[in-house]
């Protein structure tokens, strides 16, 4: 059973950084697609960036500039470097994740259907 684990949330002032981890277990399938996407209190929950196990990205047009994502594939976790941080960037986090070789990033920003696996999700605060 995969468990998908973040980390590194936190309150920050606005123009900081912050980097979200997301830790894989049980993993046994090399090709992946995985995610971060966000839900602030009221609003819809949005695609923030995505990575595929051949290296390809995706993001948002709000972060991009700003959001890298990355994988470490011997450690089985993503991250989420955020820089420049604005207060409408205040959300809750979850990464997501699925492993078949059918998978699609694009379904971060574009829509169409949800990753399988989904963590609990860290909090992100960016005060003005």
């Amino acid at each position: 059973q995969v468990q998908l684990q973040e980390s590194g949330g936190g309150s920050v002032q606005s123009g900081g950084s912050l980097r979200l981890s997301c830790t894989a277990s049980g993993v046994t399938y090399r090709t992946y697609c995985m995610g971060w996407f966000r839900q602030a209190p009221g609003k819809e929950r949005e695609g923030v960036a995505g990575i595929d196990s051949y290296g390809s990205t995706t993001y948002a047009d709000s972060v991009k500039g700003r959001f890298t994502i990355s994988q470490d594939d011997a450690k089985n976790t993503m991250y989420l470097q955020m820089n420049s941080l604005k207060p409408e960037d205040t959300a809750m986090y979850y990464c997501a994740a699925d492993y078949w070789g059918g998978c699609s990033i694009s379904v971060v920003t574009d829509g169409g259907y949800e990753y399988n696996y989904w963590g609990q999700g860290t909090q992100v605060t960016v005060s003005s």
